[in-house]
């Protein structure tokens, strides 16, 4: 199975500080994979680098073979990446903001089309998608720019904490999408503070702390190894 990503000894500094330090881990094909920790540690950082958005001061970062550095415009062509801090343009409906993203991706008319309606599908807001998206719940206009991110049926799926500020039933929604989608092939690498969503959600995760990665591995293997009933309790035990 091809290696969707590849990150080996990648430090990234700020100045004197060391956001992450010589962290390395791997992420397959058609999997779900969750980079954990509180904030602050290192996670959005972490996914800035491999959507190509920032530098790194040594080390290397790989999608599908890839160099994020040496070949950058290769590599935005089969991501996609949904930062924490996203918003909608609330002056557009939602139809017409899937419609404007899908601008940049096609240029075919059909092609178009097709994918903008595979971000109404997955945004699953009915005739809400024709309303102003400044009339939108939280959950409506988080459910929209994961739809965004997804439309464009990337390789790799890069979501900074998807359900950030949401309820426990838009969160519920938003996790079924993600989990949808990967069934169909693509790779979602996602980053979150929410250890029980993420135990919920992903094949494998790596637990990051000040910048460091202390430990990878599907969430019973953790919770075998430090002997807790879940993944917050393994993150309380791996940082003593």
């Amino acid at each position: 199975m091809e290696k969707a990503i590849e990150v080996k000894n990648f430090v990234k500094e700020y100045g004197n500080f060391r956001a992450v330090n010589n962290i390395s881990f791997e992420v397959n094909e058609g999997e779900i994979f969750g980079l954990i920790g509180p904030n602050g540690a290192g996670k959005t950082t972490t996914l800035r680098v491999i959507s190509t958005l920032l530098q790194i001061a040594s080390g290397s970062v790989k999608i599908f073979n890839r160099d994020v550095i040496k070949e950058s415009a290769s590599v935005r062509k089969l991501i996609s990446y949904l930062p924490e801090e996203a918003g909608v343009y609330k002056n557009l409906s939602g139809k017409s903001y899937l419609d404007f993203i899908a601008g940049f991706y096609s240029t075919d008319r059909k092609g178009k089309t097709i994918m903008i309606e595979k971000g109404i599908e997955i945004a699953q807001l009915g005739k809400r998608i024709n309303d102003k998206a400044s009339s939108y719940s939280k959950g409506m206009a988080r459910r929209l720019l994961v739809a965004r991110a997804l439309m464009v049926e990337p390789k790799l799926a890069i979501l900074d904490e998807p359900t950030v500020g949401l309820d426990v039933v838009n969160s519920q929604e938003i996790r079924k999408i993600i989990k949808d989608f990967a069934k169909k092939g693509t790779t979602i690498l996602l980053s979150s503070h929410n250890m029980l969503e993420v135990e919920l959600l992903c094949d494998r995760i790596a637990l990051i702390n000040e910048g460091v990665i202390i430990e990878i591995g599907t969430s019973q293997e953790l919770k075998n190894k430090y002997n807790t009933s879940n993944i917050e309790k393994v993150f309380l035990e791996a940082i003593k």
